[in-house]
């Protein structure tokens, strides 16, 4: 029977970057409060009263016992969509997050669509009356901190906010942190919303007894978010709805970061607020003249996107690729660099927070490289700068440019360029070298354009060189599995590098540099013929050139195909996969002899190293099973044991974007 998607380990609420990136973490939206992909509590009250009679939808049971009966849950690619009975009524809550990667304005801007629709049962006409309300918990880091909320009114638009009291732009750097600047807003058209802001015990126990809501028993700000009688803003709204069609109502959840990212001492805005002329109450008015074009593109998006998984490897990928969409997008933020072009960066959410990880952005780029090849190049161009600064003093590349949301430079592992003399066993020198010249040259055929190389070709060829001096046979230092601990001889390093240098060659040749074509393309025959050469271990390929017995999943060499470099015969790539049947277990194929620990990316290009469309699908459904079965109820995991579906790190990771991989079969030619 094929696996579906049954029961998300996270359910995606208001997903737009990796501050606003709220979730829920049980089996119904009645289980818990919505959460921060950390795990902090950033409530969201949802009640929906239907002819005097009030039912919770949404968040926790502390102040309404009675729930809906969640009957349905779909997750698609921008959407959310959960299905209640609550007496007569059939209930619709959706969430959208326009997240749409062809258009930077929409998926840059951080507004969600919450949408109630109601159809009556039976023959009656019913009142639906719709409440939704949050606290302070999103716009401060901790609890104990305290907030200002204000009301307001422009554009056609009623909106209630929450700012932190003290406004610590850019302040914090980090990996468990939420934003503590801006506002955040809660809000919906004049005329058809009534908002106030009031105690949270009050005003919900209002609205449950009466479908009013009050600001008795507030006391003056700022308060402590944490406080015994916390304050709350509450927006209710109401309509009828029949048998058919029924009526809904919609209202608004955004964020305004006024400042989103500093780059090398640099303050950035979102791209959305790039030109000055749009504030957070500008885009919620933009947000709602909009809605009805806005969400039937992303439904359509939806569709379009299943509809493309499923004719590559059936309807388990469909879920899959919808249950990683927002994963991927929102671990980013996408801002307007200094001279005006789209910079894209990317947090190593529950890792180190670092900001612009090479190898987290090379496990995303397919994606990306499918949907907007723009967005990698996005992602990359501040890196160039970096590296070719006085900052970077080292000829091989980079690994990070800094912790977010400060992109001032390389903080892995406590780097500092003026402390380490020998840092190699500290970094990441191959595995970043390789990783940059597969990604220029995934976007060159993407592109179908050399120019980028063209324009950093010294760089490019730096780290080739690098390549050449240290890849064929690594020494000891750390590739992008870095939890795994320093390696020497390893294997799907000297791959990487290969294909590393097949890309360089494939530049070279694309920008009519014959000699560096000439000298690249050997070097990365040397290397494959190396690895075929030295690797080999009964039927598989060995973790390192020095450990006999030894195997893993070669996962890095899928750009030899898909770029069409012909470095590794196909005959030996079908060899690989027919190893890797023999090791599957309930939820995966390990990524090493070490441990039963995977990711679940590199399943699916190892398992695209030939086209074996049974294999593929093999492994897609045991990561499904694994995202229904696994007892760790947070944003998916990309680092779990296959045998149990436990994890050990990292949750709500851009480097979801690499089960995309099968999108870019036949994409470069």
């Amino acid at each position: 029977m094929t696996e579906t998607l049954r029961r998300p380990p996270a359910i995606p609420l208001v997903t737009h970057d990796p501050y606003t990136s709220v979730w829920c973490c049980g089996d119904r939206l009645t289980d818990d409060w919505p959460r921060h992909w950390t795990g902090t509590k950033m409530a969201l009250y949802v009640v929906a009263r239907i002819d005097g009679v009030a039912w919770r939808l949404l968040g926790g049971p502390q102040w309404l016992p009675r729930k809906a009966e969640q009957v349905a849950l779909e997750v698609h690619a921008t959407r959310t969509t959960a299905r209640f009975r609550a007496g007569p009524v059939e209930l619709e809550l959706e969430f959208v997050s326009p997240l749409l990667a062809d258009d930077l304005d929409l998926m840059s801007r951080p507004v969600t669509y919450v949408t109630l629709r109601a159809r009556s049962l039976d023959a009656a006409t019913r009142r639906v009356e719709l409440y939704v309300d949050m606290t302070g918990e999103w716009c401060v880091n901790l609890p104990h901190e305290r907030v200002f909320w204000h009301r307001h009114e422009r554009d056609g638009i009623t909106a209630m906010a929450f700012r932190h009291e003290h406004q610590p732009i850019l302040q914090k750097a980090g990996d468990h942190l939420r934003i503590d600047w801006g506002t955040v807003f809660l809000a919906g058209p004049s005329g058809a919303v009534r908002v106030s802001q009031g105690d949270i015990d009050i005003c919900r126990d209002a609205f449950v007894a009466s479908g009013e809501i009050t600001d008795r028993g507030l006391m003056v700000p700022p308060r402590k978010v944490d406080y015994n009688r916390d304050a709350i803003i509450a927006l209710t709204t109401a309509f009828e709805c029949g048998p058919a069609p029924g009526g809904e109502a919609t209202v608004l959840v955004g964020y305004d970061d006024e400042w989103a990212i500093e780059l090398f001492g640099r303050k950035l805005r979102a791209w959305w607020r790039r030109d000055g002329k749009i504030d957070g109450m500008g885009i919620l008015a933009r947000a709602w003249a909009e809605r009805v074009a806005v969400q039937a593109r992303a439904r359509a998006f939806d569709a379009e996107l299943a509809s493309r998984a499923r004719a590559l490897a059936g309807d388990a990928y469909a879920d899959l690729c919808a249950l990683a969409w927002r994963h991927t997008i929102a671990a980013h933020k996408l801002c307007a660099g200094p001279d005006g072009a789209p910079l894209l960066f990317s947090k190593e959410n529950f890792s180190n927070g670092c900001i612009a990880t090479v190898d987290v952005t090379y496990p995303s780029a397919p994606l990306f490289l499918a949907f907007n090849p723009a967005l990698l190049r996005a992602m990359i161009d501040p890196y160039f700068e970096y590296c070719a600064s006085p900052e970077w003093p080292f000829k091989f590349a980079a690994h990070d440019l800094g912790t977010y949301p400060k992109a001032n430079g390389q903080t892995y592992r406590g780097f500092d360029k003026n402390k380490h003399q020998d840092i190699i066993e500290t970094q990441m020198p191959i595995e970043e070298c390789g990783n940059m010249l597969i990604l220029v040259g995934a976007l060159a055929r993407a592109q179908k354009d050399p120019d980028y190389a063209r324009r950093h070709w010294k760089l490019l060829c730096q780290w080739a060189d690098y390549l050449i001096e240290a890849g064929a046979d690594p020494g000891a230092q750390l590739c992008t599995d870095d939890f795994s601990g320093v390696l020497g001889h390893n294997v799907n390093l000297s791959g990487k590098a290969a294909c590393g240098l097949g890309c360089a060659a494939m530049l070279a040749e694309m920008i009519g540099d014959g000699a560096a074509a000439k000298r690249y393309r050997k070097a990365a025959e040397d290397f494959a013929a190396h690895l075929l050469g030295k690797a080999r271990d009964g039927d598989g390929t060995r973790l390192a050139f020095d450990q006999p017995g030894s195997w893993s999943i070669k996962y890095n060499l899928v750009w030899d195909r898909l770029l069409g470099l012909g470095l590794f015969p196909e005959g030996e790539m079908r060899r690989e996969l027919a190893f890797y049947r023999s090791k599957v277990q309930p939820y995966g194929i390990p990524l090493d002899n070490r441990s039963t620990l995977t990711k679940p990316e590199w399943m699916l290009w190892a398992a695209s190293l030939a086209e074996d469309k049974a294999l593929f699908s093999d492994f897609v459904e045991r990561i499904l099973r694994y995202a229904n079965e696994t007892p760790n109820r947070v944003p998916l995991s990309d680092l779990y044991f296959t045998d149990n579906g436990r994890k050990i790190g990292f949750q709500a990771r851009s480097v979801l974007g690499g089960f995309f991989i099968a999108f870019l079969d036949g994409w470069a030619r």
